[in-house]
C-alpha cells in the first residue's frame, strides 16, 4: 500500500529520535493512507517555516501486520479501546514510552477531535456522547513506526507522483470559483492566460509533480500581483 507523510521538507531518512512524544500512538514516525491528509498537514506546518511543504510517499506492504515478529495494535474505528489507547499516550505526566509495540494504526485525533477530547478529558463531555459523536467524523487515517524494527518495513517509493494536468486544472477552476464567486467561463479566463498554466504546462517546470493547493497559492499570488 501507499503511505504519505506531510512535512516542510522531503524525508530522504526517518530518525525517531526527532518525533514528538504525547501523540495519539506516542513517539514515533507517522503517515496515512489518504494523500489528501498529508497534504493539508504539509502545508499547515510549511507556514511555519515559510515555504509550501512537502508529500513523501512510501510503500508497505499489510502483510507486515500478520508477522509474528512485530508486535502490532490496530483500530478499525473510533471506539472505547482507541480512546484509552490515545489519552493514555497524551499523558504529559509520563515522560516514558507508554508502549511496546512495533506498528499502531487506527483513526486521528485531529483539530476537531482533538477540542472535543480536551472537553471530554475536563469531564465536560460523557464518554459515550463524546464516542457518539466521532462516529460521524470523516474517515481518517494514520500508523506510528514506534521502533526502529518496524522502519525495516517501509521504503520511499521510486517515483515521484505525477498528477494529471485536467485534473488539477478542475481543481483550481472549482477553487477559483469558489474563492471569487465568479462562474466557470471567468475563472477559465483567469486560469487559462495565466503564467501559472503556462509553467504547468512546461514539463521541465515540473510543477505537475507538486499537490493542486500548492499551485493553486501560486496562482492566487499572481492574480493578486496582476490586480494590483
Amino acid at each position: 500500500m501507499k503511505l504519505y507523510h506531510g512535512s516542510y521538507m522531503k524525508i530522504t531518512e526517518i530518525d525517531l529520535s526527532k518525533g514528538e512524544r504525547h501523540r495519539d500512538f506516542g513517539k514515533g514516525f507517522y503517515v496515512t493512507k489518504f494523500r489528501h491528509h498529508a497534504e493539508d498537514w504539509a502545508m499547515k506546518i510549511a507556514g511555519k517555516y515559510g515555504n509550501t511543504g512537502f508529500v513523501t510517499e512510501f510503500d508497505f506492504y499489510e502483510t507486515y501486520f500478520d508477522d509474528h515478529h512485530y508486535d502490532v495494535l490496530r483500530f478499525d474505528s473510533y471506539s472505547d479501546a482507541w480512546l484509552d489507547f490515545v489519552v493514555m499516550n497524551r499523558d504529559k505526566s509520563h515522560k516514558e514510552p507508554r508502549h511496546g509495540y512495533d506498528f499502531v494504526e487506527g483513526p486521528v485525533a485531529d483539530d476537531k477531535i482533538q477540542y472535543r477530547l480536551r472537553q471530554f478529558l475536563r469531564g465536560r463531555i460523557p464518554r459515550d456522547v463524546f464516542l457518539e459523536q466521532l462516529s460521524h467524523h470523516e474517515p481518517t487515517h494514520q500508523i506510528c513506526f514506534c521502533t526502529v524494527k518496524s522502519l525495516q518495513t517501509i521504503t520511499l517509493s521510486e517515483n515521484e507522483p505525477v498528477w494529471n494536468i485536467e485534473d488539477i486544472s478542475e481543481s483550481l477552476l472549482e477553487a477559483l470559483m469558489l474563492d471569487n464567486q465568479i462562474d466557470e467561463a471567468k475563472a477559465a479566463d483567469l486560469f487559462y492566460n495565466s503564467n501559472t498554466f503556462a509553467q504547468l504546462e512546461d514539463e521541465n517546470s515540473k510543477l505537475n509533480l507538486r499537490p493542486w493547493q500548492e499551485i493553486y497559492k501560486m496562482l492566487k499570488k499572481e492574480l493578486k500581483t496582476l490586480n494590483g
